[in-house]
């Protein structure tokens, strides 16, 4: 599910290339703070990829709710 879940949010990424550098920048709307800057497209996707991920367990380890995506809802249970 986190696969799909990611994958979904990449489906949902906004690139634009900055004027004052010519880097790459990539977005995911609804997702606060969550940004990449890199030389190409390629490698601003990749490390859009990783900060998705790093985001999504920094929210979950903080006890905060992670954006539902296109039906797609993660939901950490606890485990006694």
């Amino acid at each position: 599910m986190l696969i799909q879940y990611i994958q979904t949010a990449m489906a949902r990424a906004h690139y634009e290339i900055l004027d004052d550098d010519g880097t790459f920048l990539g977005t995911v709307p609804g997702f606060q703070g969550v940004y990449s800057n890199a030389q190409t497209l390629e490698a601003c996707r990749a490390e859009l990829e990783e900060v998705i991920e790093e985001w999504i367990f920094l929210r979950i380890s903080r006890g905060l709710a992670v954006p539902v995506i296109e039906g797609i809802q993660l939901v950490v249970k606890e485990v006694v």
